[in-house]
């Protein structure tokens, strides 16, 4: 029997079918010993001796790799893998996979709902209401007839596309390789960055962490922003620098901002952006929901039934280059 360890926490002792899909493989689950992995020293203590990973947020390090001869595959429960050191991965003969599908719906549905927690004020106002001030004299943005400006159209930023034109908002959208089959039908405008930021009342940042994002929310581009814009993140932490996000806050340049991902997670106690007032924060849950989880945990058991099996999960690995040398 293979063992698999399961390190995500929002499926960490959860009973489901990924459990049974598992099961039934021949594997049999357990999990870490504390809730969360930081180190290179911890996440090879605990896999120790595993032939695969639900993996988290834990690193994997060339070390850590190098450590766990006995591991086959490294399946992420979601579609980030900034922890995972991919070109070493390979080299390796480990195949990392992600669960594409199983998300993108959930996050967007969080996206909006934090866009119209800033644009309507929710927290500010249901933190009144329990105060006992019953204020009415608060100005909303709103939704309808305004720009919404989407960076990273993949599935995420597709979806959240469709919502919006529910909303009545037009949509604009950033991507280095469009779908424009879907923006067509749509009624999208394909932009570069800078008209992006300088039209849209919202932008949603929807792009993954790579060395050409990394701080592309800064100073410049946030002075390129419309005056009482708002700015979304459910993507990643590093796609902001945060200084430069606090100051166009104070300023009063920004409208507000809501954020559900941070350089440094969790954010150190004292984080002058959870304290701003006019920032809407949640912990990285996007994708949490009770639909999403559930299909997420699935699919990341299945892709590694499918390579401990010899099948290739199309479209889920994200260093194809592993095929034909994995240890698998």
């Amino acid at each position: 029997m293979k063992r698999v360890i399961i390190c995500t926490e929002a499926i960490r002792e959860l009973p489901g079918p990924h459990l049974d899909r598992l099961h039934a493989a021949g594997f049999e689950e357990a999990y870490p010993s504390q809730a969360q992995l930081f180190t290179e020293d911890e996440t090879i203590r605990e896999l120790t001796g595993f032939d695969a990973v639900i993996a988290s947020g834990e690193p994997y390090t060339d070390r850590v790799m190098a450590a766990l001869p006995q591991l086959l595959v490294i399946s992420r429960n979601g579609v980030g893998y900034d922890r995972v050191d991919t070109a070493a991965a390979t080299r390796h003969g480990l195949p990392v996979t992600i669960t594409p599908t199983a998300n993108h719906e959930a996050v967007a549905e969080h996206t909006f709902s934090m866009m119209l927690a800033v644009a309507r004020q929710v927290v500010s106002g249901a933190n009144d209401c329990r105060a006992g001030h019953w204020r009415r004299r608060k100005v909303f943005i709103p939704l309808r007839g305004s720009t919404l400006g989407i960076v990273g159209l993949g599935r995420i930023g597709c979806s959240v596309a469709s919502r919006a034109k529910a909303f009545k908002m037009r949509v604009i959208a950033y991507d280095l390789f469009p779908n424009r089959a879907f923006a067509d039908q749509c009624g999208i405008e394909l932009v570069d960055l800078e008209t992006l930021y300088r039209e849209s009342d919202f932008v949603s940042l929807h792009a993954p962490s790579t060395p050409e994002t990394i701080d592309m929310i800064n100073r410049r581009s946030l002075a390129l922003m419309k005056p009482g814009s708002v700015l979304i993140n459910a993507a990643r932490g590093s796609l902001i620098n945060e200084d430069d996000l606090l100051e166009a806050l104070n300023s009063g340049h920004l409208a507000g901002a809501a954020l559900d991902v941070f350089k440094v997670e969790p954010p150190p106690a004292g984080h002058p952006l959870l304290a701003h007032e006019h920032v809407v924060a949640s912990a990285h849950l996007a994708s949490f929901d009770t639909q999403a989880r559930e299909d997420m945990a699935v699919a990341a058991a299945q892709n590694i039934i499918d390579l401990v099996s010899g099948r290739w999960p199309e479209g889920s690995v994200v260093n194809p280059d592993v095929r034909g040398k994995m240890r698998v």
